[in-house]
C-alpha cells in the first residue's frame, strides 16, 4: 500500500512531504520515546507518535521510513515542515488519537 492510499482511507491531512506519497508503507510502528523508535521501527514502517519536532524527520530518514502520521492534533513546527520537504518525508496531522490510527492502520491492512 502507498502513503496516498494510507492518506485517502484515514483521511489525514497532510503537512509536508508531497513529493513521498508513492512509498510503499510495509509495516507500521508506535512510539514516542525517540531512542526507542531509533532501536525498533523497521525501514517500510508509517510511523504515529505524538512527537512533532524535527528530530522526527531525522529519524524517519535515517531509518527509511515511509511516512509520519502525528497524532492527537499535536502541533507540527514550521521547522519540521521544512525540513520534511526537504527530506521528501510524507508527514500528516490527524486528531485521532493513537490507538484509534493503529486501529484504523490495522484495518485497511498495515501490521
Amino acid at each position: 500500500m502507498k502513503v496516498k492510499d494510507i492518506m485517502e482511507k484515514l483521511e489525514l491531512f497532510m503537512v509536508a512531504g508531497a513529493s513521498g506519497v508513492d512509498k510503499e508503507v510495509t509495516t507500521g510502528y508506535t512510539g514516542d520515546l525517540l531512542s526507542w523508535v531509533i532501536a525498533n521501527a523497521k525501514p517500510g514502517a508509517v510511523w504515529v507518535t505524538i512527537q512533532s519536532h524535527v528530530n522526527i524527520i531525522a529519524i524517519a530518514s535515517l531509518l527509511n521510513l515511509s511516512c509520519i502520521i502525528v497524532s492527537e492534533g499535536a502541533h507540527i513546527d514550521k521547522d519540521t515542515v521544512t525540513r520534511a520537504n526537504e527530506e521528501g518525508i510524507t508527514v500528516f496531522s490527524t486528531e485521532m488519537n493513537s490507538y484509534t490510527t493503529i486501529k484504523k492502520l490495522i484495518e485497511i491492512g498495515i501490521e
